[in-house]
């Protein structure tokens, strides 16, 4: 492998992992840059090997809001087991059948996200009266099982998914809900990398540089979330969330 194409996955794993500590979708990045750049790999084999990088700049994005951010451990327990075993069946029907018909599924939801975020102001400004135990728990379950299994699957902008399930479903502002996602993605990350490493998927030479990169972005990016609080984070959500768009619009409509 080229130095040069090493040089461009870590810068990419490094703006992955700033955005992804903010708001999520870093794989954004990061994944269309890999498949591009190496195209002689597998396509599993590629989504295995970043699942290590993401793995790791979510790990430090995470530590830097436990430091700041209250959780709620009882449910994000549950959660992350969910995640774990819903991530783990993702990546297995990933090495099994293309994930094409998802994407403009994906493309419609995202435009609504984007119009309702753009729309409502105070979306995720502030924290929402508390549900009842046993809605709370259903509503964990759903977010667990669904954005999990679709990070196994597919993966890219699911940081930005659970963002908004916490929000809207369970009532968080911004910043909880990506200090709270963070420590989900880190199950439905470590769910897929268990998969991969069983079918031996997994490009060492570029997961581990990719990895120490992504790392130094997912630090830089929590440290700036924290610092600079829900405005801040909402701004960068609607970036992600029409970068998302356009990535998932010129699959669905000009790649034929």
């Amino acid at each position: 492998m080229e130095i040069t194409t090493l040089l461009f996955l870590c810068l990419a794993a490094f703006a992955a992992g700033f955005i992804d500590a903010i708001i999520g979708g870093g794989g954004l990045i990061q994944t269309p840059i890999a498949l591009v750049l190496l195209p002689n790999y597998a396509v599993s084999s590629v989504i295995g090997t970043l699942k290590i990088p993401a793995f790791s700049g979510t790990s430090f994005a995470a530590y830097q809001y436990l430091k700041k951010v209250t959780m709620n451990w009882r449910l994000l327990l549950l959660m992350a087991g969910l995640a774990f075993l819903a991530a783990f069946a993702g990546s297995t029907l990933l090495t099994m059948v293309s994930n094409d018909f998802m994407k403009p599924l994906l493309l419609a939801v995202l435009v609504f996200l984007a119009i309702y975020t753009f729309l409502k102001k105070d979306f995720g400004q502030r924290q929402e009266k508390a549900l009842s135990y046993k809605r709370q728990v259903i509503y964990a379950a759903l977010i667990s099982v669904v954005v999990g299994f679709y990070d196994g699957f597919i993966g890219p902008g699911t940081g930005s998914f659970f963002v908004v399930a916490f929000i809207s479903l369970l009532g968080f502002d911004f910043l909880h809900a990506s200090a709270n996602a963070k420590m989900v993605n880190l199950a439905t990350n470590f769910g897929s990398i268990c998969l991969f490493l069983l079918k031996g998927k997994i490009i060492w030479m570029v997961a581990l540089p990719m990895a120490a990169c992504n790392a130094l972005g997912g630090w830089v990016g929590a440290k700036l979330a924290i610092n600079k609080g829900n405005g801040f984070i909402r701004i960068f959500f609607l970036i992600v969330v029409i970068g998302t768009l356009i990535r998932f619009g010129y699959d669905v409509f000009m790649k034929k």
